[in-house]
């Protein structure tokens, strides 16, 4: 849907003439006479911002959603103005940037401070960034929301780029948002040198504010920096083996053994730096998850000191509490059993292991009878050495591909061992 669409969807008698000249012409007078025109632009204006997704406008943005042939409402600049005194919309530019230093944001909330709000209509630069507050606060709640899908405690941390990446790609958007929850208390930017300055958020996900930052802020930045990294680099050497993999196929097929075998030995080194990106990968995930374990026992302590305080307050006994936690416990065991007895079986084997299978499949039906397994004759040669590392080159290759298929059909089995194995406990559980 267009801006256009939209607008004729919320004012249906949008171009009656009759009220297009009342609505247009310049505001005169008393505010009560000129107020519920004020309201009509007001709501419109927000409304679009909110359904379009629009925290970020500029005048001349705004002039453009209401051009009528040219024409264009005189009352804009007004209503802008008033929306600007009254706190609908703020410039960008009062916004404190978390980025900056420490003084240089001390002198931005102080000049905020000084400066006060125009109270005479005065025109406003078309190219003035405004910021769209009750849409601001929208998107700080849905990023928010995001982040405490993948996190489980009361603040988390991410890298620039991926704050950036959740607030939609744009940078302007991202570096607003950062001001506006920084401005609320309930996120602070960090960034440390290790080598390539590395910049961060924490943002906390619960209605407390966000915490001050400390040194291991700083360390599991670092950690999921590094994370991210690998996790990179990971897909490239991923795509990298899929074109050695489909090459020595392409190879095979048009009978091309030595170029095959060259494809082949670059897959299976490509296969040893994933591994080792992988173990690294595994090792950095495991430090973040002690500190996040480490983080959460320090929580639970905390809120033992607390239940017990409310223990004594409140003259429970001990037995009392125990006898409710072993209800609450009963309780949770059946839900999960019924979640298990609910539980669709899964897919049988991987869409790659049957990928590369099929391949293979292909691979054999193309040279008919012919045992694509067997040894590759070798090849006559001018000398006793070049015919020696021939025959070597072939039984490299005529290995590698077995392996390879040898391999798939291992996972495939193992697959389907793991399917039955599951069908049964659950026929087990609906039996009991």
């Amino acid at each position: 849907m267009s801006i256009r669409e939209f607008i004729l969807q919320e004012v249906p008698d949008w171009d009656d003439e009759l009220l297009v000249r009342a609505r247009f012409k310049a505001f005169s007078g008393q505010r009560s006479d000129w107020q519920p025109i004020f309201l009509f632009w007001r709501d419109l204006i927000i409304n679009i911002a909110r359904h379009f997704r629009l925290p970020l406008l500029r005048p001349s943005q705004v002039k453009d959603w209401f051009n009528r042939g040219g024409l264009t409402p005189l009352c804009l600049d007004h209503v802008l103005l008033v929306m600007y005194n009254e706190g609908d919309i703020v410039p960008s530019e009062q916004l404190v940037d978390p980025t900056t230093g420490q003084l240089s944001q001390i002198f931005r909330k102080v000049r905020n401070l000084i400066v006060r709000p125009i109270t005479t209509p005065q025109p406003i630069n078309a190219q003035d960034v405004f910021v769209v507050m009750s849409v601001m606060k929208d998107k700080a709640t849905q990023v928010v929301n995001l982040l405490s899908q993948t996190h489980w405690t009361c603040s988390c941390i991410v890298t620039m780029g991926k704050f950036r990446e959740i607030c939609g790609g744009r940078t302007d958007e991202s570096s607003a948002l950062l001001s506006f929850l920084s401005s609320q208390g309930k996120a602070r930017h960090l960034s440390v040198k290790r080598g390539d300055i590395i910049q961060g958020v924490k943002v906390s996900l619960s209605e407390s504010p966000v915490s001050s930052i400390s040194s291991l802020d700083y360390d599991v930045l670092h950690l999921i920096w590094t994370t991210e990294k690998l996790e990179q680099q990971l897909l490239v050497i991923d795509q990298r083996c899929e074109r050695s993999r489909k090459s020595a196929i392409a190879s095979m097929n048009s009978g091309n053994k030595n170029v095959a075998l060259r494809h082949m030995r670059a897959l299976k080194l490509a296969n040893d730096s994933r591994e080792k990106c992988t173990t690294l990968l595994n090792r950095v995930e495991e430090v973040l998850t002690v500190i996040g374990n480490a983080e959460s026992t320090k929580k639970v302590t905390e809120a033992i000191q607390i239940g017990a305080e409310a223990i004594k307050s409140n003259k429970m006994s001990v037995e009392e509490v125990q006898h409710s936690l072993e209800e609450l416990e009963e309780s949770i065991d059946l839900q999960k059993q019924v979640e298990n007895a609910l539980e669709s079986t899964p897919l049988y084997t991987s869409v790659e292991d049957e990928d590369i299978e099929e391949e293979f499949s292909k691979l054999e039906l193309e040279f008919g009878g012919e045992d694509i397994h067997q040894p590759i004759p070798k090849v006559v040669a001018n000398s006793t050495v070049e015919e020696t590392e021939g025959s070597e080159s072939t039984e490299s290759l005529t290995d590698l591909f077995s392996n390879l298929k040898v391999a798939d059909g291992s996972s495939s089995s193992a697959a389907h061992e793991n399917v039955a194995a599951k069908e049964t406990k659950t026929l087990e559980l609906e039996a009991a």
